[in-house]
């Protein structure tokens, strides 16, 4: 289950890695950040493939891209100074408290 764990992890991260390169590839009309892009969504996809061996698709799911979700926020807050309303940050926190109880409590994640 660690390496299940491990290769989410990585997922996300690739996931993360990408979304930010598209948000500078300007449609895909800036070489490199269009490449990171095709590239981190390639190695997240691929590393997402081995958690789904062991866990339900759903909750692989959930995790990836909750945590995604909320990691992008920051990025774009600290790196590209965007700022986020209370709403979205209520928002943001009640992901993040979802995927800790898939996590916690749930008995699909087979811990």
């Amino acid at each position: 289950m660690l390496r299940a764990y491990a290769f989410l992890l990585i997922a996300i991260v690739a996931e993360v890695i990408a979304t930010t390169a598209l948000a500078r590839s300007d449609s895909f009309s800036r070489l490199w950040p269009s490449v990171a892009t095709v590239i981190g969504y390639a190695v997240a996809f691929a590393c997402l493939s081995v958690p789904l061996r062991v866990m339900p698709t759903g909750v692989v799911y959930a995790i990836w891209s909750g945590v995604g979700i909320v990691l992008i926020a920051l990025v774009a807050y600290f790196w590209s100074k965007q700022t986020l309303d209370q709403p979205a940050i209520t928002g943001l926190a009640l992901i993040i408290a979802g995927v800790a109880v898939i996590n916690l409590f749930s008995k699909s994640v087979g811990h």
